[in-house]
């Protein structure tokens, strides 16, 4: 992937006032146009998934970190992962804090680990609240959650954020139930983005395991096809941009948080994913920077 056509489209966004960059490459701030697109696009994933009748979550961008340990996100994605830390000294320590920052020094020796993480992904705290209803019913359990997430990975990509929305629909339940699941939201998340007329793609793939380890956890789930990915070009045409997620967990989460069917075997769970930030992206580059320009099918999906 071209780096030099990255920077050109962040640079073109900058100049159109649609992003405001920071010192931290991965951190911008959007403009009142950027998140209206947001706003009517997460409304049109509503109107899709309203029929299914889903309970609806929303969450901060930090959780618990005993969370982020359970999930065994640790042990795949240690270099994506992110916890907040907090000053945890008294005077003499402030004292030497100060110091270090008249003298341009790192200050952040004196920062202690908090029992919060950022959230990686949005379904991660949805699973331990199911859990601790018990058991499921017979119909499992079906969310709409959304979260800022955070993954290290700074880059000069605009669609590379370091934090970014998520908004997820999540199913609990047997592997039939979750399957099934996943499969209706294929449909859905290319219809949806069809409506949205931008040119797209949905191929099985893979997440970033780290490690030699993490190269066969890569083959065995791009061999059992437990994720797919929409993908849309935004800077370049070989390696489109993954905007869409659709994932089976089988029942690596309901083990890692005890999620149980009402006989008590583990549950399954799977997630479907819309990276709200690459969706907005997509679509600027496609249809251009103004919104009332872009073609009617496509104002008409969302503005009404």
């Amino acid at each position: 992937m071209s780096t030099e056509a990255q920077i050109a489209y962040r640079n073109e966004l900058i100049a159109a006032g649609l992003l405001h960059a920071t010192d931290v490459d991965g951190l911008y701030a959007q403009s009142g146009a950027f998140e209206e697109i947001i706003m009517r696009f997460n409304a049109l994933v509503t109107r899709t998934g309203a029929v299914d009748g889903p309970e609806v979550l929303r969450f901060p961008p930090g959780m618990p970190r005993g969370t982020l340990e359970r999930s065994g996100y640790l042990r795949s994605f240690p270099q994506l992962a992110g916890t907040i830390h907090s000053f945890a000294g008294g005077d003499v320590e402030h004292a030497a804090l100060i110091a270090a920052l008249e003298r341009g020094d790192d200050w952040t020796g004196g920062q202690k680990a908090t029992g919060i993480a950022f959230t990686p992904a949005a379904c991660y705290p949805s699973y331990t609240i199911v859990a601790k209803r018990g058991p499921l019913p017979a119909d499992g359990a079906l969310l709409d959650v959304q979260s800022w997430c955070f993954r290290h990975e700074p880059s000069l990509d605009p669609a590379r954020l370091q934090l970014f929305r998520m908004r997820e629909h999540v199913r609990v339940g047997t592997p039939q139930q979750v399957l099934e699941f996943r499969e209706r939201w294929l449909k859905r998340g290319r219809a949806i983005m069809e409506s949205m007329g931008v040119p797209l793609d949905i191929d099985v793939a893979n997440d970033p395991f780290f490690g030699r380890a993490g190269r066969m956890l890569a083959a065995n789930q791009r061999d059992q096809a437990l994720k797919f990915e929409l993908l849309v070009p935004i800077t370049s045409t070989e390696k489109p941009t993954a905007c869409l997620s659709f994932n089976y967990h089988q029942d690596h989460l309901g083990q890692a948080f005890g999620l149980r069917l009402a006989d008590g075997t583990v549950a399954h769970t799977a997630c479907v994913g819309f990276g709200l930030e690459r969706i907005v992206l997509a679509l600027l580059r496609h249809h251009g920077f103004d919104p009332k320009a872009w073609p009617d099918s496509v104002r008409h999906a969302l503005w009404t």
